[in-house]
Formats: structure tokens, sequence, C-alpha cells
């Protein structure tokens, strides 16, 4: 990334809490901060004299990435989080083994209270955790006072001064009933999980009835009580106790385009997350959908014990080909993180959508750069070609059109490959170049400036000699080649695939890639809806007596298995479909869903 590109994204920064990411040129995660707010911390690295550490870590930052969160405690945990995961090289301070501390109750016939740094699977109630570790003690020590429970570790033989203050029930000497000690771990427990507001209000009388009689010390502990309440009990979200591996995942919509954000949660600590966007084209729920489920198809081997989706998603169907808990929490923790998941995939649409406005000016000089490096004129409007199969199977096609520069959604079309078996990607490109064109030919639709294919010397070739063996056109053709790392390496253009000299550093090359990765986009996109339908359908192909028609009735009316799975004879009936088959259908969904 250059200069100019940090500096564009400096400038949309939000006003907000979070981590950031300093990365090198090989996006290598050298750096982890935290912010209370992450545009002017974020800036500061790149504005004004620094000292000899941060200008070296400067020299190296190539780009950065963020985390929005809803607090600056949040932020706190999770840099901690992000560095033990990451452990980058210019980070130093929370690279040792630290943790924050919990206050634990313990799993005994006689509970304890007591400050730990380590979650056990020990059926134990564990709060936290807590940066301001003096808070916790502090907040340990008034509950001390108020619950009598248990103070020793090991049980004396006698009572001991805790018993005589009125802290402790003495169980070492006097039989305490289980009904009283469970009493008291709910009232603690209640306090910890977030009903502490009566004991502040208790403790803020208290400290003005000290003021007005003139006990100024008793009222400046019942303060440092309060304030070691209130740092304590601060709401955060990117760590639970419960040490669960779960994903939560939201997203966010504008202008067509999805931003898909998964955050990933190990033994209950946030740890990562990844964003992907992506032009959709269908309805919204339907297509992240079709997402997340591809995003699992190879993973079944290192999936999470718990998904959380939000609440506008369909978890069932996935929760049931997972063999996982997928839930759309509606309140709570877990309903926050969904929420915080949501916030950030808001900002990184926005902030592309900021990026790419500022681009407007650029875009223009680019593609007139752009015609100059080719000697074609300017191409103002182009199309690109890409095609998408995994060996062979489901072969599609998609074209993307760029008009001035910018990409032109309503022009964009998708071919399901019919005369191509196997993974021949030259016969896949001639196919939907001679469908393409014979049809802009008899329509009298506008040819293009420029056709760019994804390849090299081999689609290039099968494009022009259709174009102009074929149906007698002339079109400057170009194809986009990548390296070994799948990113946009060089322009070549002719049937000779002659290179074009290109800064790759320069605006028509970026434009390139963006076209590049637009319609890579949405040939993936709709190799993936093409797959996903084909996974649900191959479910009902097991079902004696439906067939190819009745399988897309039954899901054009019933919209999923799940429903299906739910439907009554009586539903059958509308699709013309008789009572024995329906009654064999639901049968069989049923007894495939307890297999």
């Amino acid at each position: 990334m250059t200069k100019k590109n940090i500096k564009d994204k400096l400038a949309v920064l939000p006003e907000k809490p979070g981590c950031y990411l300093m990365k090198n040129a090989n996006g290598d995660i050298i750096y982890v901060g935290k912010a209370k707010v992450l545009r002017n911390r974020v800036r500061s690295y790149f504005t004004g004299s620094h000292d000899g550490k941060t200008q070296l870590l400067v020299s190296e930052i190539a780009d950065f990435e963020y985390i929005v969160v809803s607090s600056a405690m949040e932020a706190l945990i999770l840099e901690c989080n992000l560095i033990k995961q990451h452990n980058p090289r210019y980070n130093i301070l929370l690279k040792d083994d630290k943790t924050y501390p919990y206050i634990k109750v313990t799993n005994e016939e006689h509970p304890r209270l007591e400050i730990t740094r380590k979650v056990l699977k020990d059926k134990a109630k564990y709060f936290g955790p807590y940066p301001n570790a003096t808070a916790a003690q502090e907040v340990k020590k008034l509950l001390d006072r108020l619950y009598p429970l248990r103070k020793c570790q090991h049980l004396p033989k006698q009572v001991c001064l805790y018993y005589h203050l009125g802290q402790c029930l003495a169980p070492c000497v006097y039989e305490v009933d289980q009904a009283e000690n469970n009493r008291i771990v709910d009232e603690i427990c209640k306090f910890l999980d977030g009903g502490h507001e009566a004991m502040k209000q208790e403790l803020t009388e208290k400290m003005y009835k000290a003021s007005e009689e003139m006990e100024f010390e008793r009222a400046k502990e019942y303060r440092d009580l309060i304030l070691s309440i209130e740092a304590l009990m601060e709401k955060q979200k990117v760590t639970l106790t419960d040490t669960l591996d779960r994903d939560i995942i939201g997203y966010a919509v504008d202008k067509g385009w999805m931003c898909v954000q998964i955050f990933y949660m190990r033994q209950g600590k946030m740890i990562e997350r990844e964003t992907t966007s992506f032009p959709y084209y269908g309805d919204m729920v339907e297509d992240f959908m079709s997402y997340v489920t591809q995003f699992y198809y190879d993973k079944q081997n290192a999936l999470p014990k718990e998904i959380l989706l939000p609440e506008q998603s369909e978890p069932e169907l996935l929760s049931e080909w997972l063999g996982v808990k997928v839930l759309t929490p509606k309140r709570g923790k877990k309903h926050e993180l969904i929420k915080m998941a949501e916030e950030n995939a808001r900002i990184a649409i926005a902030e592309k959508f900021a990026l790419m406005s500022k681009d407007e000016a650029r875009t223009v000089q680019a593609i007139h750069n752009l015609g100059h490096a080719l000697g074609t004129g300017v191409p103002r409007r182009i199309e690109a070609f890409d095609n998408s199969n995994i060996q062979g199977v489901e072969p599609v096609s998609a074209m993307v059109v760029f008009t001035e520069g910018r990409p032109d959604k309503k022009e964009y079309r998708k071919f399901k490959i019919k005369t191509v078996e196997g993974p021949d990607d030259y016969g896949s490109m001639r196919e939907v170049i001679r469908r393409r064109y014979t049809r802009v030919l008899r329509e009298n639709l506008p040819l293009p400036d420029l056709i760019i294919v994804d390849g090299g010397k081999g689609q290039i070739s099968s494009a022009i000699d259709v174009l102009q063996n074929e149906l007698g056109l002339y079109i400057p053709v170009c194809g986009l080649a990548k390296d070994d790392r799948h990113r946009t390496a060089e322009l070549l253009y002719g049937e000779d695939a002659v290179p074009v000299p290109l800064d790759r550093n320069s605006w028509e090359f970026y434009l390139l890639q963006r076209i590049q990765d637009e319609v890579h986009r949405f040939a993936i996109t709709f190799h993936r809806q093409s797959r996903t339908k084909n996974m649900l359908a191959s479910q009902l192909d097991e079902i004696p007596g439906i067939g190819e028609k009745r399988r897309k009735a039954m899901f054009q009316h019933f919209g999923s298995l799940a429903k299906m799975r739910e439907a009554s004879v009586e539903d059958f009936r509308q699709l013309g479909i008789g009572d024995k088959l329906a009654r064999d259908i639901i049968r069989s969904l049923r007894k495939l869903d307890q297999s």
C-alpha cells in the first residue's frame, strides 16, 4: 500500500474506541495497540516526531486495520488477546504470561471467594476478566465484609477472627445449612453479574451521611469503594468465562455490497477477526447464508463449538448440516457480540465507499492512462470475464462491466457453462464470448472498448478467435495474469500476450486490480449459489418419486428443507402432490434429520 493509500485510510478512521493492527509490506502484523479514539491514536503515528523505537516501527508500516469495540476497557482486553495470538515484534509489555484477574466463587461444600487468573473447568462460578486488578481486590474485600462465606483455604480446628467480626459462618466448628450457603452465593453472583447498582446506591447514601457528620475519613472509604465497584463492573464483551470456542458473525450491506465480519473466540477469548467484502446480487439473507455455508464447507475438522449469527438469518439448516450449535441471540452478552461484529462490518463498508469516492478523479485519469498504454483510445466501457469451477464441477462464468472506470452492476451477466465438460478453461471462455457477443450483435447492444479475460495467452487467444473468426468483431482483448499468491501480476495484450509495462503503484494498475477482484468475486458468488442449491437439492434426490420439476416446485413453495420437514400433508396438496407421496417425503426428511 502506498503512502497515499494510507493517508486516505487515515482520513476515514472512526472516532470510536478499538484496537489497531500495524502491518509490514509482507502483510505481517508487527504491532497491536489500543485507543480510546482510533482516529486520533492511529493518525499520531504518521504526524510529528517520535523516539527511535517508534520511528523504526513507523518506517515498516505498509498498511493497518482496526477493530471497533464498545469501550476503552474492551479495547484493553482485546489488545491483550491479539498480542498473545500474533506476538507482534514491536509489542513488549503484554507478551508475558500475564492475564487479567477473575473473581471466583469456588464449587465446594462451603464455598469461598478468591481472585484467580486462570479459568478452569471445575464447575466454579467465574466473573470477569477485570483489567483493574486493584479494583477487583477492593470489591472482593467488600464482598468478604458483606457476605459471611468461609475465608480459610483449609478449615481450621477453631473459629478465627473473621467469625468474631461477623464475616464468616465458621463451618469449621458450626453446622451451616446448605440452603444458607446457596442464598449467599446467589446474592454474590447477582451482584457480580450486574446487580450492583443497589449496593452502589446504599454506599452513596452512607458516604453523604458520613460527610454531613464530618466523618470525612469514613466518607472517603465509601467513595473509594464506589469507585472500585464502578471500575470493576464496567461491562466488556471481548472475553467470556465459559472457555468455549465460538465464531461470531455479523454483516452489513450498502450500495449492493455486503461486508461480513467473523470474530474468532477461542477458549472464551476473542483473538482474531476476518473481514470480507463482496457485491451481492440476490436476497440479502440468502446471500449471507450462502457465504456462511461455503465458509464452513472445507472446515469440517476445525469447527467451533458454537456459531453466533444475527437475528436476520437462517440458522436451522446450517446447524443440521454442520452438527454444531448455531444461535441467533436476542439479548445478553452474545447479542452484544453480534452487534459489535455488525458495527465493525458497517464501518468497514463505509470506509470502502469513502475510499472509493476519493478515487473518483484518479479513476478518470486511470482509464485515460490505460488507453494510452495500450494505444487503443480511452476504454470508457470495459467488459471483463472470469470462469469458476472446482475440478470441472458446476462450471460457471461471469461478466462485469466498468463504465468510466466504475462498476456498472445492472450490466453484469452470469453464464452457466452448457457445452463444455470437465475443467476446460479455454473451452469455457470460447463458449461465453460466443454467447455474449452473438447476443450483442443480435440485439444491437453497445460494444465494449476493451475486453479483459482472467488468464494469459490461452484465454486471450480463445476470445480473439471467436470474436474475429466467428463474429467479425475487432475489439481489443487483454488478459490479467496472477502471481503465485493469486494477486494481479501483469497486463497482457493481444493474441501474442505481450506484457504492457505499468507501474504497480499507478492508479491504472489499481483499476485493473479492482476489475479482476470484482469479476472474480462475482463469479465465485454465482458458483457458491449454484453449489449451495445443489447441496440442498441432493438431500431430496434420495427420496423416491421426486424429480427435478417437483424438487424445484417444492423449494419455490417452502423455501427450505426445514420447512418441508415441518409441513403437513395438506401443505403438499397445493403442489399437486398426493397424500401418500407427501407422507413419504415427510417421513424421509425426518428420518434423514435423525440419521
